[in-house]
């Protein structure tokens, strides 16, 4: 990863105001990007992107990416050479409730966006975030490579999956000439496992769930706590993502179609162990129970193969899961001790980069 790349770079961020948003704006904002940030208001209260005070290093604008107009002006008047799209409607559960606003979002959004970027000659790198739950979920054992079918059971995961051909669709007609060559701008999608950190408060997610439920001094209730994922602090992904960005800047067609980025096979645990480790981490007596409601389908079992990620960007995991649930700790302690937890990101931000470059060097 070369941090240099993003000096003096301008960056649109779509979704800059939820969790992995936020964590990306702060870290662009560290290696000296000019960063424009593009979304509604944080979805959850308390949020990481008001907690660590991420809009002041930034350009922060409140919009909504079913808005074709407002995006082609965004881009219009930043000119941004890079763009991450985040924004969308991520939550499974919330799928249910509304999947119109769910596939308004996830799909219209990111054709608005392809579209905005069409218009334009200044963007030379664009990543589309989804889903590993873009795939159609067999519950196989072994992961999903990035050539396996599109699918999903519920609104959610087949939104992520729509999003995927909608980019597909848009890259083979617009971004690609007819030879296979690079146009102008080199366009990938990235599908990352469950991303899990400090700051995230979004209903429905476990460990949102645990640490808010710990800081009420609650016992913690969850759901199929046998369901497996493939866990990994949100850094990870973020790093492929930047690391995919960079080579679609340079090296364009290359590099264009679908990206997994996801933890070691030891990294997928079920539920249960992850509230295990958590309550224990945090001590005071936490506890947990399993909620006998009846709740909406979920997969039981999902993982991603990430061998494309690893021998042509050079990506690899860096932080192993039982590190990360102790950074998830830390971090929620120093918020109960009043900490600037702007700082106290950016130093888990630091310290993830200097993890990169011991392990880079020891690869």
């Amino acid at each position: 990863m070369n941090l240099s790349f993003w000096r003096g770079k301008t960056v649109l961020l779509t979704g800059h105001t939820g969790f992995k948003g936020s964590w990306l704006s702060l870290w662009l904002q560290k290696m000296g990007a000019r960063v424009v940030g593009f979304a509604l208001a944080s979805p959850s209260t308390p949020n990481l992107f008001e907690i660590a005070n991420v809009a002041d290093g930034m350009f922060s604008i409140h919009g909504d990416v079913r808005d074709l107009t407002a995006l082609k002006r965004v881009i219009r008047q930043h000119q941004p050479e890079v763009v991450f799209h985040l924004a969308a409607q991520a939550l499974v559960r919330m799928s249910y409730d509304d999947p119109i606003e769910t596939y308004s979002t996830n799909v219209m959004g990111t054709a608005n966006l392809l579209e905005s970027i069409r218009q334009t000659d200044c963007v030379k790198s664009a990543v589309f975030v989804t889903s590993d739950k873009c795939y159609e979920n067999n519950e196989w054992i072994w992961g999903y490579r990035e050539n396996d079918p599109m699918g999903g059971h519920d609104p959610y995961s087949s939104s992520k999956g729509c999003a995927e051909l909608v980019v597909s669709a848009f890259t083979r007609s617009f971004f690609l000439q007819k030879n296979g060559s690079q146009s102008i701008t080199g366009i990938a999608t990235a599908r990352a496992g469950n991303v899990i950190g400090g700051g995230d408060w979004s209903r429905d997610r476990l460990v949102s769930d645990i640490m808010t439920a710990i800081a009420a001094d609650r016992q913690v209730v969850i759901r199929s706590p046998h369901a497996i994922r493939p866990w990994q602090h949100v850094l990870e992904p973020l790093r492929g993502y930047m690391m995919l960005a960079e080579q679609l800047y340079h090296h364009g067609a290359e590099y264009m179609g679908g990206w997994n980025f996801g933890p070691e096979d030891q990294d997928a645990r079920p539920v249960s162990w992850i509230v295990d480790r958590l309550t224990q981490l945090w001590g005071h007596g936490a506890t947990w129970a399993v909620d006998n409601t009846t709740n909406p389908h979920e997969a039981n079992y999902l993982k991603l193969d990430c061998t494309k990620a690893r021998h042509l960007l050079g990506w690899k995991p860096n932080l192993k899961l039982s590190a990360a649930l102790e950074w998830i700790v830390r971090w929620y302690r120093c918020l109960n001790d009043g900490a600037s937890m702007g700082q106290i990101t950016l130093d888990q931000i630091e310290n993830y980069e200097s993890i990169i470059k011991e392990n880079d060097n020891d690869y």
